[in-house]
């Protein structure tokens, strides 16, 4: 990704730096015999100063995207949007001698072209969040009592209170930034990943949205969500054009088998309402989420210390519902917002064919209410 910014950056640098000398050379400031100064239409002295001005303009422009680009200012496609406009109608008018431009500006084009449709995906998915948590009901703002951990069976008891849920309010919302990397078939090649997501509690909801890079140059943006009993899975080559747009029972089972397997990061969800639990032995636990069409259930597994370890479910596999056994495993853990969850971990398939590995994690940052 380092070089095709680089290549990037150096390609607005020159082409900025060529569109000065048709300034320099529209007002006489300078000797360039190699450019005659042919335009499609005459031009009077006039107005061979006016254009002179134009190629300034977009020299600026060009240099601007360049040094914007180079900063990370999320809004540098829009100079070069422009820039490229004013450099193309320059060209054109210039064609004779100036033809050569296009190419450069066809190729600067699709850079322009994929931070654009990234970024519009980025306003559509923060769109998605703020409904989410729009729609987020605020929990009680009572703390959680030790008399509410009676009734779960007793690994569940000693994960809740390990984690700190007891004395602290319910939680409502969160947010939490991740990164890692992950794959799309067993023998795929592992590709680093950032991510954010925002849960509603009650109702039962998140936004997941990633960044990834296949061949370190081509942007791969996705988004999961799971909001009013629904799924729905997409992801987009650059934002242009998608590669994946599920939704449907089978992703309406997964996504809500991922937010049950995600409470851990907020476990006062562990005592809602619509979730039930089933003792299985003594460091095992069954939960049951009831929220749309069909309940899920999920195996947590915990250590002799009281920390989340794994979890195991029947998942959707395929479009047609096939499950296969699901797993997420957690390997570190630190305090976040005052409570104790998991920061690090792996997700993973077991198949007939042997487990498939696809996600590896690791939490930057969580905010419970924020």
């Amino acid at each position: 990704m380092r070089i095709a910014l680089i290549a990037l950056v150096t390609l607005l640098v020159v082409h900025g730096a060529i569109h000065l000398l048709g300034f320099l050379k529209a007002w006489g400031l300078a000797a360039l015999p190699q450019m005659r100064g042919r335009t499609i239409v005459p031009l009077g002295a006039t107005a061979t100063h006016v254009v002179g001005l134009l190629w300034l303009l977009a020299a600026v422009i060009l240099l601007a995207t360049a040094a914007l680009r180079i900063a990370n200012i999320e809004g540098w496609w829009i100079a070069g949007a422009v820039g490229l406009v004013v450099s193309q109608a320059l060209v054109i008018l210039a064609w004779p001698d100036a033809k050569a431009g296009t190419v450069a500006n066809m190729i600067l084009l699709v850079p322009v072209l994929v931070a654009g449709a990234t970024a519009r995906f980025d306003h559509q998915v923060a769109d998605e969040r703020s409904t989410l948590l729009a729609d987020a009901v605020t929990m009680p703002a009572s703390p959680v009592r030790a008399e509410e951990l009676a009734d779960l069976p007793a690994p569940v008891r000693r994960w809740l209170t390990r984690a700190g849920v007891v004395g602290r309010p319910r939680t409502s919302r969160v947010h939490l930034t991740q990164r890692g990397e992950m794959r799309t078939t067993p023998d795929g090649p592992w590709l680093p990943t950032t991510a954010e997501q925002d849960f509603s509690v009650e109702p039962p909801g998140f936004v997941w949205q990633v960044h990834t890079t296949m061949l370190r140059v081509l942007p791969i943006v996705g988004r999961d969500r799971y909001a009013r009993g629904a799924g729905n899975m997409y992801i987009s080559a650059a934002g242009l054009y998608p590669v994946v747009d599920a939704s449907g029972p089978p992703i309406d089972q997964g996504s809500r088998l991922r937010f049950l397997g995600e409470i851990v990061w907020f476990p006062s969800a562990a005592l809602s309402p619509r979730i039930r639990w089933t003792p299985i032995d003594d460091d095992s636990a069954r939960a049951t989420l009831v929220d749309g069409d069909e309940p899920v259930s999920a195996d947590f597994h915990f250590d002799p210390q009281g920390r989340f370890v794994s979890l195991t479910a029947e998942r959707a596999y395929s479009g047609d519902g096939t499950r296969q056994p699901w797993l997420v495993t957690a390997s570190e853990w630190r305090p976040h917002s005052e409570l104790e969850v998991p920061t690090a971990g792996e997700v993973l398939w077991r198949l007939p064919a042997g487990d498939f590995s696809y996600f590896r994690w690791q939490i930057d940052s969580l905010q419970i209410d924020p």
